[in-house]
């Protein structure tokens, strides 16, 4: 089996059980962002928690077996994915990423924010004028060393 199969049955089982991803998370015992981000194949799980996602979703070993390997992060089929919601990211990234890294510069120096040391979080904040979302990234500052 392969992360990929092994995700595509996660999908139809999570489905098949009227399950939200916040469900699955709370069993679990780790944050929604990161516990989807596993499922869908960009992260692993420790063996016990995997154990525990397949025993929920009714799948087999092989499925959690899966869930604990290193996945092959970032690995969506296209450059610039064309989905909307996913490409609004891109975008932001594009007419901001400039901004964001002169004025993380101007507040902590030459250096970049962790990918791996990171957390993301999804809120939504009701507004009359039509509810907003929330997305915060949080990542420690690694300074570039000098040598």
């Amino acid at each position: 089996m392969t992360r990929k199969e092994a995700t595509e049955l996660i999908l139809a089982a999570k489905d098949k059980k009227g399950m939200s991803w916040n469900d699955i998370a709370a069993k679990v015992g780790g944050h929604p962002v990161w516990v989807t981000s596993v499922l869908l194949g960009q992260n692993s799980m420790g063996p016990d928690q995997a154990k525990i996602v397949a025993d929920l979703l009714g799948l087999d070993d092989e499925v959690a077996v899966q869930l604990t390997k290193c996945p092959m992060k970032g690995s969506l089929d296209e450059t610039v994915v064309a989905d909307p919601l996913i490409y609004r990211f891109h975008e932001i990234t594009q007419v901001y990423g400039t901004t964001m890294k002169e004025l993380i510069h101007e507040m902590f120096g030459d250096g970049i924010m962790s990918a791996i040391d990171f957390e993301i979080d999804i809120n939504k904040k009701e507004d009359p004028k039509g509810d907003r979302v929330v997305v915060t990234y949080s990542g420690k500052f690694l300074p570039y060393r000098k040598w």
